[in-house]
């Protein structure tokens, strides 16, 4: 990723940009002040689109055609994943990637073999299951659900069966098909009142018919003789010429082969089952069967008329149908316990490393107390599961001096918004800090991460985008519309390459370009101005910053001529470059020796000389911060030359001693009040041009913002005040007035 070209059109408001980021020789951190409105969140939006696979396109105008390329140096497109966009609030932004700081490759590798060896047999004996229950899935949380727990106990409930699954005696179910009973529309039918009544019925008479048989009882029934017969055949019992002695109708009988004695049962349930009162029970149930579902579950009731018994308690039938599954294939099952209590000590050993092992994510956790100043701390929690574990990690939150910890929605509403925005920076760190463990090459589109942030939290936003410029897989172009935040990552985010990842964003006619600043204007262009005053812009642009330094260290005498300057006065016309050239010696100490050129040059002439030269050019920089304090200045000129022009009040303007533009506009809208079309352009003057004249080392954004073409437009119209009310020269009077 050294090099990345970015071809925009028809996005977000984007006409048209293309550019070029070179990441190459240490330039890992690229930023661009864009002010408002001009590019910077629709920058990151088509980004954001980009890393989620989404198109881009144009709102206000969805029919133009959209156009969006990413490219490495290659020209191959960027993987989406390798792109994060780092917005500056998403209150439901929680990172995905946060488990991977839990991870210990070597408690989770011994972890995973156990599970795996488990799964295993596990899987084995759900394939026997699905065979057997007719479930094509869901095995394990119907096992679950039939013996009251969740999901996650599944292999604790086959745990707790082992002593039933181990006894001798058996339930001979295992050949039902638990699907037939056990699905929505057969339930249903058998929990209805009057089912319910008829099989409670139905259990009562067979009870009754079975206590009479020959020889079958309660508690030796059909299915207990039927284990008994099996036993004795599967282990050869008759083969070796053995019998059995049965109590038939009070007598004793014996038996010696296995033919018989399996007769003797199936004529003892056939009698009992044939019965004409218990068919007519079952009949009258049978008739209550009618949609094609139900039928299929009545032909499967005639079939295994037996199971009419159990089904007064489905509850207890469905555990003893998988009781019966799990004795039928007890090999089976035997072979998953092993295995499972074999992995406890294992696993309980890895969960008290794993509890008490330090995480990169409690490092995450470090660096959030350490750096950000906010009420409250963080700690972890579920720390074992979610190190092993498919288990999101939370978090806990202590607040202040609380030794307990507090609930995170309380927490959100006691925090100020920045307290709250400063818990979103948390989540970014994790997904930062998670993609440098994975290695991930990543480029990070950060958009006013810290707008609303105090300064110490600011500091330490720009601290912590330091650390990440650093990381040999992270490469950065920061967005903002704060000067003086692009100053301060220029400034500590740098390093052989300094200041040649900067730009600006302009605005000209149908495209945007990104103009480099190469080494202006970072630190202080005042500076700048004063090491290149034969450049006339810069000449003019200083004075506004000369004169608070006069007003400062107490000169009123140098502070009245640059007042001069910037408002028309009597010395206005008559000041001289040669007469600025000694002010400066008398306030910049290390001018000392200073020699201007053109020095019989008025200063009044190169004003309006520089401005025509920016209106004639018809161009836009947003770093060309000279050309807007002249043109500020112009302006000014202009506005006040027009409006003492036609207040024409000399007794008045013999008043203004300070405040000189405001004054005269108070009173231009006082005398004139219907001139609506020249107060809307005074009003913009006296909006737009002070803060770019009063200008010092400290604040020198509001000029940034304001956009060339809206000087230049407000030049034109000034212009054209003056032209309308034939205004030449009023600095005659202007002079007397003020004598």
């Amino acid at each position: 990723m050294d090099k990345i070209k970015v071809e925009i059109k028809n996005c977000y408001g984007i006409n048209n940009l293309e550019n070029e980021f070179d990441f190459t020789a240490g330039k890992s951190t690229q930023i661009i002040y864009a002010p408002n409105g001009v590019m910077k969140t629709s920058f990151a939006n088509i980004f954001d689109d980009y890393s989620k696979g989404t198109e881009s396109k144009d709102l206000i105008f969805p029919m133009k055609e959209s156009h969006r390329v990413i490219k490495n140096n290659a020209e191959e497109d960027i993987n989406p994943e390798s792109i994060f966009v780092i917005k500056p609030y998403e209150k439901s932004f929680k990172s995905n990637r946060m488990s991977t700081l839990l991870v210990k490759e070597e408690l989770r590798r011994q972890y995973d073999e156990i599970h795996e060896k488990i799964d295993i047999e596990k899987d084995k004996l759900i394939e026997i299951l699905k065979s057997s229950t007719g479930l094509r899935s869901n095995i394990e949380e119907a096992i679950c659900n039939s013996f009251g727990s969740n999901l996650n106990s599944f292999l604790q409930i086959l745990s707790q069966l082992e002593d039933w699954i181990k006894d001798d005696s058996e339930l001979p179910y295992s050949h039902i098909i638990y699907n037939k009973i056990f699905n929505d529309k057969v339930v249903a039918f058998l929990e209805t009142g009057d089912i319910k009544s008829q099989i409670i019925e139905y259990i009562k008479k067979y009870e009754e018919l079975i206590n009479k048989s020959s020889f079958l009882k309660k508690s030796f029934n059909h299915y207990n003789a039927t284990t008994v017969h099996k036993n004795l055949k599967d282990n050869g019992f008759f083969q070796v010429g053995h019998s059995i002695n049965l109590n038939v109708d009070g007598e004793k009988q014996e038996i010696t082969d296995q033919n018989k004695f399996l007769k003797l049962i199936k004529d003892a349930k056939e009698e009992i089952l044939n019965d004409d009162t218990l068919q007519t029970i079952f009949n009258d149930i049978d008739r209550k069967i009618s949609n094609a579902q139900l039928r299929e579950f009545r032909d499967y009731l005639f079939d295994h008329q037996e199971i009419l018994t159990e089904l007064a308690d489905l509850s207890i039938f469905k555990q003893k149908l998988w009781i019966s599954y799990l004795k039928d294939n007890k090999d089976v099952y035997d072979n998953l316990l092993i295995e499972y209590k074999k992995g406890q000590d294992g696993i309980k050993k890895i969960l008290e490393k794993a509890k008490n092992g330090e995480t990169d994510w409690e490092n995450v956790i470090e660096i959030f107390n350490r750096r950000f100043f906010v009420p409250y701390r963080l700690g972890i929690k579920n720390k074992e599961d979610s190190v092993l574990k498919d288990i999101a990690p939370s978090v806990d939150y202590y607040y202040k001096d609380r030794s307990e910890n507090i609930d995170e929605d309380l927490l959100l509403k006691v925090l100020s918004q920045g307290e709250r925005r400063t818990l979103y920076l948390l989540n970014i760190i994790f997904e930062i800090e998670s993609r440098k463990k994975q290695g991930i090459k990543t480029l990070f589109i950060v958009d006013d991460i810290a707008d609303s942030f105090d300064y110490k939290n600011k500091y330490a936003i720009i601290e912590y985008l330091k650390e990440v410029s650093e990381h040999d897989d992270f490469f950065t172009i920061i967005l903002t519309h704060n000067f003086d935040f692009f100053r301060t990552v220029q400034e500590r985010i740098s390093g052989s390459s300094k200041y040649a990842g900067s730009f600006m964003a302009v605005k000209e006619n149908d495209y945007i370009k990104l103009e480099n600043l190469k080494y202006r204007y970072i630190s202080n262009p005042l500076k700048d101005w004063k090491q290149n005053l034969s450049d006339n812009a810069k000449l003019v642009a200083s004075v506004t910053f000369a004169r608070n330094i006069a007003e400062y260290i107490g000169d009123d005498e140098n502070f009245n001529k640059l007042t001069s300057i910037l408002h028309l006065k009597e010395a206005t016309k008559a000041l001289k470059i040669k007469d600025l050239q000694e002010i400066y010696k008398s306030i910049f100490r290390d001018l000392g020796d200073i020699e201007l050129d053109n020095s019989d040059r008025r200063l009044y002439d190169i004003i309006f000389e520089v401005a025509d030269q920016i209106i004639s050019s018809n161009s836009e920089s947003v770093a060309n911060l000279e050309n807007k304090v002249v043109l500020s200045i112009a302006i000014r000129l202009n506005a006040e030359l027009y409006m003492i022009n036609m207040i024409n009040d000399n007794q008045f303007i013999s008043t203004i001693n300070k405040n000189q533009t405001g004054k005269l506009f108070g009173e231009f809208r006082k005398r004139f009040p219907g001139e609506l079309s020249s107060i809307g352009v005074l009003e913009k003057v006296n909006i737009m041009t002070p803060e770019n004249i009063h200008l010092n080392s400290f604040m020198f954004e509001p000029i940034l913002d304001i956009s060339d073409h809206h000087l230049q437009q407000l030049y034109k119209d000034v212009l054209r005040l003056l032209e309308e009310a034939k205004v030449t020269e009023v600095l005659k009077e202007v002079a007397s007035a003020q004598q």
